[in-house]
């Protein structure tokens, strides 16, 4: 089975690929995402699974690639109350929220901002360019996937192998 595509945002004073690329193993638990919709995007995302890494202040850009290498179980941060990301409704019994493990695969050579992005037709389809969208996690199309990657100067057709 081909694996999916996906972007995912983060605000990049909070944590940015840079973040990412310190990492023990350049992997880390994408977690703390609170809206139902995205959630279930995260639900749906299998090992192997790629995503584009997207700042979403400041300068809002595509800045890299990351692997899914731990599908979807309970967010930790849900459960513990000293967290921002707490809810009391969700518990070890009963989660209402999920996280995966990413593996940076790549940090682009060129960042690929957001307006960059809406003078692409071909793109024109994705929810990130949606007006009003604030999903911070969303499916990307493999065309989408590739074209976005081409234009920060990376061959996506590679990425589809295992890192």
């Amino acid at each position: 089975m081909q694996a999916k595509c996906w972007l995912l945002k983060s605000e990049p004073g909070c944590y940015s690929i840079d973040h990412l690329a310190a990492e023990p193993d350049q992997t880390t638990s994408w977690g703390g995402v609170r809206n139902f919709q995205a959630r279930n995007f995260l639900r749906d995302m299998a090992v192997g699974d790629l995503a584009l890494f997207y700042h979403s202040v400041t300068e809002p850009s595509a800045v890299g690639v990351v692997r899914v290498v731990r599908s979807a179980y309970p967010d930790e941060t849900a459960f513990d109350p000293a967290d921002g990301h707490f809810d009391p409704r969700s518990t070890l019994e009963r989660p209402l929220w999920f996280a995966v493990d990413v593996r940076l695969v790549l940090k682009f050579p060129r960042a690929v901002p957001l307006k960059a992005l809406r003078l692409v037709s071909a793109l024109s389809a994705m929810e990130l360019l949606r007006k009003g969208s604030r999903l911070s996690v969303t499916p990307v199309a493999w065309e989408e996937f590739g074209i976005i990657c081409g234009l920060a100067g990376v061959d996506a057709a590679g990425l589809r192998q295992s890192d």
